[in-house]
């Protein structure tokens, strides 16, 4: 087996490794170590005497196997390893049923997201435990440092080992009052994978699907209306994948993209969504991004969308959840009805908020405003900060190249 092949094995499987190992040893920090063992052992096995017929199987038996000899190992907790130990071995081959592997990764998701944690520590910690984000990209879709970050990621841990918070889906009774952070761990998980913070690839569509399942099985368990929501979000936004680069593998915009690429299937089940989401009333946060998502899928070109529908669903949506990034979507489409003048001047008000200032995407929105405006310095100066902030390869050629444009004097 190649490096390559062990390095996809690791993208799209380590996270179900991490929480399963979670529930067979009891603690993070030691499940991250036996998974991090584990892989080593494969890249040296594996070449040699071949790819396992379960490879998942065999990552998670050594990763337990390895978790067992670290236990042994704390000399200060001999008791406590001893008899965790034993209980371990006792039980000859873990369950592995795929089922079983599915609800680790909702008992991750609930214990990460317990409310005996802060939220923004249940957030921290939830996109870097479940989803695999490093810190740096926590950062980022949280709008903070990555040296904060660490530190929440760190006292969230001691908090469930101090608390003895259960690794488990809560009973019905408390797991409506729990959703909300889930939905928000799973969204944002879904966003890093239609655009990722980093790195050369623009789209990691292992990442996406993840949170389409996630999302799906929490649909069996709280048939809600913002769970059909974030689905119908989800599905509509992921039938655009094949648009969103071109053949180059560069960044493609909404405006520009071919929609013959959209998946019209995958359109059609995410609207099927949305209509369960508006049927129960009233429309939460995702169900209204939902049908933004679903106005521009019915639109025939861009030219063709109806703007003037979007910005009163963004009127709605920034009521019921008035942050500013909702507030800058909400901006660019006023821009598409009243003119690019009347954006800026939106954005121009946002431009107090210090996390907003520090997020690339609003320096890119202000530039492509300007720029459509006709005001050439304010886009470069725009563009250039947005460029400074930005990190993902793609989108970073991408303002390279609108930079380009402006200083060959085109405005396109």
């Amino acid at each position: 087996m190649d490096t390559l092949d062990l390095e996809t094995v690791y993208r799209q499987h380590s996270r179900q490794v991490l929480a399963t190992l979670i529930r067979l040893l009891g603690e993070f920090d030691l499940a991250e170590e036996a998974l991090q063992d584990a892989f080593a052992a494969a890249a040296q096995q594996w070449p040699e005497q071949g790819v396992p017929d379960n490879p998942l199987a065999w990552l998670i038996r050594c990763g337990q196997n390895r978790g067992i000899d670290q236990i042994r190992r704390r000399q200060t907790v001999r008791f406590h390893a001893d008899e965790l130990a034993r209980t371990l071995e006792e039980s000859d081959t873990p369950d592995l049923a795929e089922s079983s592997l599915q609800d680790d990764q909702l008992r991750l998701i609930f214990t990460c997201c317990h409310p005996a944690l802060a939220v923004d520590a249940q957030l921290a910690l939830t996109l870097r435990e479940v989803c695999g984000l490093t810190t740096e990209q926590v950062a980022r879709a949280l709008l903070q440092k990555p040296t904060t970050l660490a530190q929440k990621i760190v006292r969230a841990k001691r908090k469930i080992r101090e608390a003895g918070i259960p690794y488990e889906v809560p009973d019905d009774k408390h797991l409506a009052e729990r959703l909300g952070a889930v939905l928000h761990v799973v969204y944002l998980m879904f966003n890093e994978g239609y655009a990722r913070t980093d790195g050369e690839g623009l789209i990691d569509a292992s990442l996406t699907a993840e949170a389409i399942r996630l999302a799906e099985l929490l649909a069996t368990l709280l048939p809600n209306g913002e769970v059909f929501g974030l689905l119908a979000l989800m599905g509509l936004q992921d039938a655009r994948k094949a648009a969103r680069v071109d053949e180059q593998g560069e960044l493609v915009t909404l405006e520009e993209q071919d929609r013959t690429l959209w998946d019209r299937d995958e359109i059609r089940l995410g609207k099927s969504w949305l209509m369960r989401a508006l049927g129960q009333a009233p429309a939460g946060p995702y169900t209204l991004q939902a049908a933004i998502a679903a106005a521009h899928a019915d639109a025939p070109s861009f030219e063709e969308t109806d703007w003037h529908d979007i910005v009163g669903l963004y009127d709605l949506l920034y009521q019921r959840s008035p942050t500013p990034v909702i507030a800058l979507n909400r901006a660019v489409a006023v821009a598409m009805v009243e003119g690019p003048q009347a954006g800026v001047a939106l954005l121009e008000g946002l431009s107090s908020d210090k996390a907003i200032q520090n997020y690339h995407l609003f320096h890119a929105a202000l530039a492509d405003l300007h720029r459509r405006a006709g005001h050439q310095e304010r886009a470069r100066v725009a563009y250039e900060r947005a460029l400074s902030l930005a990190s993902q390869a793609q989108e970073k050629r991408f303002l390279q190249k609108r930079l380009f444009q402006l200083d060959g004097g085109g405005c396109q």
